[in-house]
């Protein structure tokens, strides 16, 4: 029973990086005057928590792209981009 529950976290957790990676590549193929290309450079005014800082999504997809050794530059290929970013079951 505990080992079904840790593979279902295991794969909930592929799937969601496998999806950041794909709307990354996704947005890195949209040209720059694209409003979703726009909010990347956006900077958020304000203060963070006192707490501890919380994982940004950014944080988290560049370690994703470490962990698979990917670069900026692969998305342009979006059928390469998405066999290399595909996690098999």
């Amino acid at each position: 029973h505990d080992t079904k529950r840790a593979l279902d976290v295991d794969s909930i957790i592929d799937k969601m990086r496998e999806g950041r990676l794909r709307w990354f590549g996704h947005v890195k193929r949209r040209p720059q005057s694209a409003p979703v290309r726009r909010v990347e450079a956006m900077v958020v005014e304000g203060s963070m928590r006192r707490d501890r800082p919380k994982l940004r999504w950014e944080d988290r997809l560049k370690m994703d792209m470490k962990e698979f050794r990917l670069s900026d530059d692969m998305t342009s290929d979006r059928n390469a981009w998405r066999d290399r970013i595909r996690i098999s079951k």
